[in-house]
């Protein structure tokens, strides 16, 4: 992005830079904007939302005016201290403009033309949903709105990739943010979309008609002709698909890089006869203490390994690289894996090793759905110890997951299956399951890892015991 000096800026004009939200964190991803260019803003209104450290966080603007210019756009990475946008106190403007105001002319900002008059707008724009592959993005019902009034021409489907000549001009195609953010999602290339907007700035209808560079239609669709204005144009069948690495993706890779490259990790695996467990989950949702609650075996397995950590305290710490120590953490903030929409969030239960299996119950509930919901906040999900990932909600045996950094190891529940199990020297149908931990083999041997996961497993096979560790 480029620099923008605050030294330079009229009095009018105030500066909002990306503030430090309190993480220890050097940046933050823009993932939209609320406001616009033009739109008046107030004091606390929210003008946009930011992902960090999984989390997303709405800013609120420190000073009201009117908005003349956004810094950055959705999808970029931006620094703490760096520039996000620019308002004008209309209360500070030069003589000039107020003249102008009071004589019922609008100033004109470069670019954009007369302006018209702006009313304020408080609004949260709902976010936009990145088309997946293999998904057809409808063309937009244009009839009556303001884009319609210039139809899309043959001129502005992309037939080959050719940039515009230096006859032509070599300026960046005028577009707004939320036409720039979709552009990125779908593969359009901005250089060959006919605008339609003000001053033919490229608008979000335009982009959703226009045909991707990297992402024609689906193969389904491969051979149909699409009529756009009088021309005929067939899209081929799609070969490829990028799609831009970004927010929580773009986060998880580098955390998993980062554990992959600096943590020694080795795993170990148990296979557990979780029958009275199952039974014992069946008489608890039947009982008053667990009204309105379902209590699971994640449930049960999180509070056996928490008594587990209590036995073998060394499971639950942290390696300090720079001051070549191991940290050994005597209370737990469990970490539960959640899959979501947006990608893999582990929100962790702070101090989890006081609550009991009701309350452990209702807090994964209620992390998991916060999580899933977009509402999980950065300090839910920073500071974990420990962590759980049930991989048995996808129908899988066993797994291997990699340590999260800052922590010594990781979980894994594999699928609660009814397998033939012997039992009581007899062949028998039971409920049987497969734990598998990963650890970071610089400060845990594997007797520690195995001593830890046969008492998982114990509490497990025998749950009445759990109430000897209450």
């Amino acid at each position: 992005m480029e620099d923008h000096a605050p030294q330079s800026l009229p009095a009018s004009l105030l500066e909002f830079r990306l503030p430090d939200l309190g993480e220890g964190l050097t940046d933050a991803e823009l993932v939209s904007w609320a406001v616009e260019v033009g739109d008046t803003v107030e004091l606390n209104q929210t003008i946009a939302e930011v992902e960090t450290a999984k989390a997303v966080v709405s800013l609120p603007c420190p000073f009201a005016g009117r908005v003349v210019e956004l810094l950055a756009q959705p999808g970029d990475t931006v620094a703490v201290g760096a520039p996000l946008i620019r308002v004008e106190d209309e209360r500070k403007t030069a003589p000039e403009d107020a003249a102008i105001r009071e004589s019922g002319r609008s100033s004109v900002l470069v670019g954009y033309g007369p302006e018209e008059e702006v009313t304020s707008r408080r609004r949260r724009p709902a976010r936009q949903t990145p088309a997946e592959p293999g998904i057809v993005v409808p063309e937009p019902d244009r009839s009556g709105s303001e884009a319609g009034a210039s139809n899309i021409t043959a001129d502005s489907v992309v037939r080959e990739p050719e940039r515009p000549s230096s006859a032509l001009g070599a300026t960046r195609a005028a577009a707004t943010p939320a036409a720039r953010k979709l552009a990125r999602e779908l593969g359009v290339d901005l250089w060959f979309v006919a605008g339609s907007g003000p001053g033919g700035a490229v608008t979000v209808d335009d982009v959703r008609g226009a045909v991707p560079v990297s992402q024609p239609r689906p193969a389904e669709h491969a051979g149909a002709t699409t009529t756009v204005g009088d021309a005929g144009v067939v899209r081929p069948p799609a070969r490829e698909v990028r799609t831009p690495i970004s927010g929580i993706r773009k986060r998880t890779a580098a955390a998993m890089l980062n554990s992959a490259r600096t943590i020694p990790q080795a795993s170990t695996f148990v296979t557990v006869d979780c029958t009275a467990s199952m039974e014992l989950l069946d008489h608890l949702r039947s009982t008053k203490s667990f009204a309105g609650l379902t209590p699971t075996p994640l449930a049960l397995v999180a509070k056996s390994a928490l008594a587990a950590l209590a036995d073998f305290p060394g499971m639950n710490a942290f390696w300090d690289e720079a001051n070549q120590e191991i940290v050994t953490k005597h209370y737990v903030n469990l970490g539960i894996a959640v899959a979501t929409d947006r990608g893999l969030l582990v929100p962790n239960i702070k101090e989890a090793q006081t609550l009991s299996l009701r309350d452990l119950t209702r807090e994964i509930g209620w992390l998991a759905d916060t999580a899933r919901s977009g509402g999980a906040t950065p300090a839910d999900l920073r500071g974990g110890t420990f962590t759980i990932t049930n991989v048995g909600v996808f129908g899988v045996d066993a797994g291997v997951p990699l340590v999260n950094p800052g922590e010594a190891a990781i979980l894994c529940l594999g699928s609660i299956r009814k397998r033939p199990w012997v039992f009581r020297d007899e062949l028998a149908v039971r409920w049987v399951t497969t734990l598998g931990v990963s650890f970071d083999h610089r400060m845990i041997d594997g007797q520690l890892a195995a001593r830890f996961l046969a008492t998982t497993a114990s509490l497990l096979e025998d749950p009445l015991t759990l109430l000897s560790r209450v």
